[in-house]
């Protein structure tokens, strides 16, 4: 078996610890942990690395394309890799949430999420298991454009670090246990 998980975000520095890179925060701190490193893969249109936990391999990788283009990339390696859709995560932002809330969700809408709507799109079903973490919605009067490309206040980064390795510990625990549900039980919130 083979495992696909996926952060989402926009690539290039000026981007770098902004409230919409959480996902590739997240897959950045995963690979960190696991002591492997990402290379640019032009052919896949991601930045790409895996390695073997308990006996699967697993891809870790970030899209290339920009947010609302994320479905290529994970269309591309899913298809190459014949990896089925019940062995994809994907971990992601989300407004309506306070900032470093998780939640995994097994299926849904894109909720007004492009990179979701774009994955949703390539990939011809809802149903995938994701990471949601919480970013807040935009304060005194700010745009949701702005917040989403704005960066975390310092107070805000501890929370985000600290969720952060949460979702390794949850990372972690699913790719051992194989049990999306069970590893929703134990981190949710």
């Amino acid at each position: 078996m083979t495992k696909l998980i996926v952060g989402l975000g926009n690539p290039g520095s000026k981007y770098d610890n902004t409230r919409h890179n959480v996902g590739f925060m997240a897959v950045d701190n995963i690979v960190k942990e696991l002591n492997l490193k990402f290379t640019e893969d032009k052919t896949f249109k991601a930045y790409v690395t895996s390695g073997f936990m308990n006996g699967e391999k697993v891809y870790f990788i970030k899209p290339t394309t920009f947010m609302n283009k994320s479905g290529i990339a994970v269309k591309a390696l899913l298809t190459y890799f014949n990896i089925p859709i019940e062995d994809l995560i994907v971990i992601y932002d989300d407004l309506d949430m306070a900032v470093g809330k998780i939640r995994f969700r097994q299926k849904g809408s894109a909720g007004g999420h492009n990179g979701i709507k774009s994955i949703i799109t390539h990939i011809g079903t809802q149903e995938f298991d994701r990471i949601k973490i919480g970013i807040g919605r935009p304060q005194n009067g700010m745009t949701v454009i702005n917040h989403v490309l704005g960066k975390f206040s310092t107070e805000e980064m501890i929370t985000i670090d600290n969720t952060l390795c949460k979702v390794d510990n949850a990372v972690n625990h699913y790719l051992q246990t194989n049990n999306f549900e069970d590893t929703m039980r134990r981190y949710n919130g």
